[in-house]
């Protein structure tokens, strides 16, 4: 596989940045509130990550990053524009959770029309394309699209994403539909892209992939931002490392974990009494192991 570049340019050329600002973002339909007032912004060589349950409030808070909606109130800014002027647009790369292929188009030609769109010179485009499409293994660029199979459409609808070389990237759900080895690559594409000077907006309900690839995060719950900074950050606001320790003997409160009992604590200063009891039982401490919180442990902490 391929790691060049995913825009085709030279790497060491610097690239235009962006910064994305949501500064109390509000929007209404009708009666129902789906967002009540969010605020968080995302820096060039930033991968921020905007993760919820469904009917947080995400989809309605990407569509306006991306200029498909107006705010109701609040703003949302690209450099201190709004994202419907035409100038911050070319400077948008948007890969939405569905979208639809031409499908009698070949991955090539379909690229190409986009660049077109963005006013890319040809050749620029046939050599940013052709990078991308190698840095995403997709060898069938000459195949009908309504032939490829749906991860082969994912691969080609994130190359559309990038293009217009964005100074902000926007991915909703960029890894539906890909095997774990093209998901992989998918989170090294986004690395690389935050490296080169983009600010990213990453969203997936796989808190895994926002894990690994973010350098912050924000969790929505209701149509706000209930929780948000570097993960380190909220992890300590939501929840501080469980301590394990191993015994040899079944106490009331430990819980069998094969050949040996656990018993879990929130405490530090509760496993000296964990090994008197431990002692007194006539039993042994094995081993005591800290663990962190998980994105996943934070997100149902703030979302009940």
């Amino acid at each position: 596989m391929t790691h060049g570049h995913p825009n085709g340019q030279n790497p060491g050329r610097p690239s235009t940045e962006a910064m994305l600002e949501v500064d109390g973002f509000q929007k209404r339909y009708g009666d129902v509130l789906a967002v009540e007032g969010s605020s968080f912004s995302v820096a060039p060589g930033e991968v921020f990550g905007l993760v919820g349950p469904n009917g947080a409030g995400k989809t309605t808070t990407l569509q306006a990053v991306v200029g498909l909606i107006d705010p109701t109130a609040g703003t949302v800014t690209v450099d201190g524009r709004p994202p419907t002027d035409p100038a911050v647009r070319s400077q948008v790369g948007w890969l939405p959770e569905n979208t639809a292929l031409y499908e009698e188009m070949t991955a090539t030609a379909y690229l190409r029309f986009f660049a077109d769109l963005y006013d890319v010179p040809a050749a620029v485009a046939a050599d940013r394309i052709a990078a991308t499409l190698d840095r995403l293994d997709l060898s069938e660029r000459h195949r009908r699209l309504g032939d490829c199979s749906k991860g082969m459409q994912r691969k080609v609808a994130m190359a559309r994403a990038l293009v217009n070389d964005p100074a902000l990237v926007v991915f909703d759900e960029p890894a539906s539909g890909l095997d774990p080895l093209t998901t992989r690559e998918v989170v090294s594409v986004t690395k690389e892209l935050a490296d080169r000077g983009k600010a990213v907006l990453f969203s997936a309900h796989d808190l895994h992939h926002v894990e690994t690839v973010c350098d912050r995060v924000a969790v929505m719950h209701e149509g706000r931002v209930a929780a948000q900074g570097a993960l380190e950050e909220i992890r300590a606001a939501h929840g501080g490392p469980t301590y394990h320790v191993y015994v040899d003997v079944a106490l009331p409160d430990a819980t069998a974990d094969g050949d040996r009992y656990r018993i879990d604590l929130e405490d530090v200063d509760r496993i000296a009494a964990v090994r008197r009891r431990v002692a007194e039982a006539g039993g042994t401490v094995l081993d005591v192991r800290s663990s962190e919180p998980s994105l996943e442990d934070v997100f149902v902490s703030v979302t009940g």
